[in-house]
């Protein structure tokens, strides 16, 4: 059975992504759209500015961490988003270019699935 606290928490923990999911996308359609940088640059820079904040958020209201290692915590969320990011590219990449899916619902799946990889990791080594 899981844990009710554990639902909890991956319920604020999508609140948080889902405020990133603005972040996210605002920043990749900006730099894809209106700089007109390549697709995969623009949708990382995005990932790392959303990551950011969700650390942040998901570190106060989602953990209520108290640990005192705040660097060291934040580099172990921000490897994590990093992995996170490599599996979003290669979705994206095999959705765009390989299956010729539309860029950005695209990215709203690779965003779903890297939601999960980013909770289960983030709950079992960052705010353990």
């Amino acid at each position: 059975m899981i844990d009710k606290l554990l639902i909890y928490k991956f319920i604020k923990f999508c609140v948080v992504g889902f405020s990133g999911l603005f972040v996210d996308f605002g920043t990749t359609w900006f730099l894809k759209e209106k700089v007109r940088l390549n697709k995969y640059v623009a949708n990382s820079s995005g990932f790392v500015l959303a990551a950011t904040s969700n650390y942040f958020f998901n570190r106060f209201w989602t953990f209520h961490s108290q640990n005192s290692h705040i660097v060291t915590e934040y580099f172990s969320f921000f490897s994590i988003s990093i992995a996170g990011l490599g599996i979003n590219n290669l979705i994206i990449y095999l959705l765009t270019d390989k299956l010729k899916f539309n860029f950005y619902l695209s990215k709203l799946i690779a965003v779903g699935v890297v939601t999960i990889w980013n909770f289960v990791m983030n709950y079992l080594f960052t705010f353990r």
